[in-house]
């Protein structure tokens, strides 16, 4: 009786902290090399009157190089700006340790696509962000509060929610715990 409790306790405590399995958009290996993407995931959403901006990461491996994929999507009945990255662009991410880190953009401008439907008006602008080594590992031990992304000719700061429930699908997303979930898949 002794060890079935004690089995018992073991699988509920082992379960209980397990981490949810990586799940990838692109996992490819071949003779040039691998490449793995994950899951895009909602990081933040705005939506005001005609307007709705989404912000999306992914973080991607190139033959052990860690990236991050950064998505925005702006929908609006009015004209939108375009907001370019470009070799001087970076992502700041402060957390909740009071430490900031810094992601680099590759060397690559890119100002967006710009889509036009019947009613809406929609601009999409990826940008791919490297990781500073120094840092790295703060993102594994502490959640994110503030996001700040600096284009070519803007700045603009996000708020990084705890939890977000996405007005677009509905679904449940924890934007902060975001690196200390996933960054373990690309390493």
């Amino acid at each position: 009786m002794k060890h079935l409790i004690t089995l018992t306790f073991f699988l509920l405590t082992f379960t209980a902290f397990a981490q949810k399995p990586c799940e990838y958009s692109t996992n490819v290996t071949d003779s040039i090399g691998t490449y793995k993407v994950t899951n895009e995931y909602l990081i933040s959403e705005k939506n005001f009157g005609n307007t709705s901006n989404y912000i999306f990461f992914s973080l991607a491996q190139t033959d052990g190089l860690p990236t991050l994929n950064l998505q925005s999507i702006q929908k609006s009945k009015d004209f939108i700006k375009a907001n370019c990255f470009d070799k001087n662009s970076k992502v700041f991410l402060q957390l909740q340790n009071g430490k900031v880190v810094t992601l680099m953009h590759i060397n690559q401008e890119n100002c967006g696509t710009l889509l036009r439907d019947k009613e809406y008006n929609n601009r999409i602008n990826t940008g791919i962000f490297m990781f500073v080594k120094d840092n790295y590992e703060e993102l594994k031990k502490s959640p994110v509060t503030i996001m700040r992304i600096k284009y070519l000719t803007d700045t603009q700061d996000h708020i990084v929610r705890s939890e977000l429930t996405s007005e677009m699908n509905g679904k449940v997303y924890h934007p902060d715990t975001y690196f200390m979930e996933n960054i373990r898949c690309v390493e």
